[in-house]
């Protein structure tokens, strides 16, 4: 994700990076580490299964976890930071919850077996930020309550949300490639990587600055101002995108690298005619779009005020992604008219017949297991194991991933999410083909 529309991005920094000897020989520690176990994985049949699954010839159903509540999943200091300087403690940050993940919950992750330097670049963002009251549970926890403050109320508030200006920062990028090639020269490959997947999801923006009731409302009451709104965001994201691959930004997500709500984006149609490794386009890549926050509105408004807007940006990639949290079941058919989507969320809200009789073959389904089994005094893996089980005899001989998602708490017991990992894993098997 590019933004988040409770902070503007702030510029970053731009000096030469020096670490003590103590961070480089963590930093040094756990690359090592993390490359290892990129070359294992790149010996295994993994990507080959995630590109059988995409192609929709799926050997069997894939298992992925996300969105993990890293704030109660420390056990033996893996996860604590020694690190002090902001760049040192953001890889360290990345390689401790990879090789954590790795370990104790891998599922069918896939490491790279190199070392991603990203490309330093700035957005100016929407130029608007959600105004909000919350309220927290959990302190160290990033999922709280939030109440938003309605900042469009009148047609021309709409014009609070601005185009970004998209910076690409070559010095900086170059003092961290010097970094992470000081310190990775004998141990593995450092590649440079830019933009890969990018989250598109107007409407969960909009809600905050505008509400969800009103928002509801307005889609009855003042449909033409909708329409202007979302427009605003399309042309935004849009112009981003446009300055973003002018700047050679862009990378190729047709690897381990999430798409969407989903699982990983190797697939046989990407990149697209014409590639040109040294200069990667949309038509490369996946995109993705998705409108949470219309649930219980009619497959003919969630098409109105949604998708047909979103056409304008989903044609310019080679294959896309639909859906995340909303309920999709309902609203198959319109769902075909994105020419080249390949993939569709299923959401714990989904009917799931109703969801594999409309998808079948033709999508593969992106399934979305509850995170609520791990919530309670006791964590009851047989219950877990059964849902699993109803849902992938339904869709018996589709194309399924089950993405693990979403997970505000394992109730302060990591083994939990652990011993999910391995009860999919062994279920998975079970119905390969």
């Amino acid at each position: 994700m590019l933004h988040d529309p409770s902070h503007i991005t702030p510029v970053p920094a731009m000096g030469e990076i020096i670490l003590s000897e103590k961070e480089k020989d963590v930093l040094r520690r756990l690359g090592a580490e993390a490359v290892e176990i990129g070359r294992r994985d790149a010996a295994s049949d993994k990507a080959a299964l995630w590109k059988a699954l995409n192609d929709r010839k799926a050997q069997r159903p894939m298992v992925w976890i996300n969105e993990i509540p890293w704030h109660e999943m420390n056990v033996a200091d893996e996860l604590v930071l020694v690190c002090g300087h902001p760049w040192a403690r953001d890889l360290e940050d990345r390689l401790r919850k990879t090789i954590y993940q790795a370990k104790h919950m891998p599922c069918d992750m896939i490491v790279d077996p190199f070392l991603a330097c990203p490309k330093v670049f700035h957005s100016t963002d929407f130029g608007i930020l959600e105004k909000v009251d919350t309220r927290h549970t959990d302190a160290d926890s990033d999922i709280y309550s939030r109440h938003f403050e309605i900042q469009i109320k009148d047609p021309e508030d709409i014009e609070k949300i601005q185009i970004p200006k998209v910076t690409y920062y070559e010095q900086a990028t170059a003092y961290a490639l010097e970094a992470m090639e000081g310190l990775y020269a004998d141990i593995g490959e450092v590649r440079l990587v830019g933009q890969t997947h990018i989250w598109f999801t107007p409407w969960d923006y909009l809600i905050r600055w505008w509400g969800v009731a009103e928002a509801m409302v307005d889609l009855v009451d003042r449909p033409e101002m909708v329409h202007r709104a979302y427009e605003r965001m399309v042309d935004a994201w849009s112009s981003e995108l446009d300055q973003i691959e002018s700047l050679n930004l862009l990378s190729l997500d047709n690897n381990n690298t999430r798409i969407g709500s989903g699982g990983y984006g190797y697939v046989s149609d990407l990149p697209g005619a014409g590639f040109d490794e040294n200069h990667v386009r949309p038509i490369d890549m996946w995109g993705c779009s998705n409108a949470q926050i219309f649930t219980s509105v009619s497959p003919e408004m969630h098409w109105e005020f949604a998708i047909e807007h979103d056409m304008r940006w989903l044609a310019r990639f080679g294959l896309t992604y639909y859906g995340c949290c909303e309920a999709l079941d309902g609203k198959i058919d319109v769902l075909r008219r994105i020419p080249n989507l390949r993939k569709i969320s299923v959401s714990p809200w989904c009917d799931i017949q109703r969801a594999v009789d409309g998808i079948g073959t033709d999508y593969v389904m992106s399934r979305k297991p509850s995170p609520s089994v791990f919530v309670g005094d006791a964590f009851h893996l047989e219950e877990a194991e059964r849902q699993l089980r109803a849902f992938l005899d339904c869709a018996r001989g589709c194309h399924v991933e089950l993405i693990m998602k979403d997970i505000s708490t394992v109730t302060h017991d990591p083994k939990r999410l652990w011993d999910w990992a391995a009860m999919a894993m062994r279920v998975v098997e079970e119905y390969a083909v």
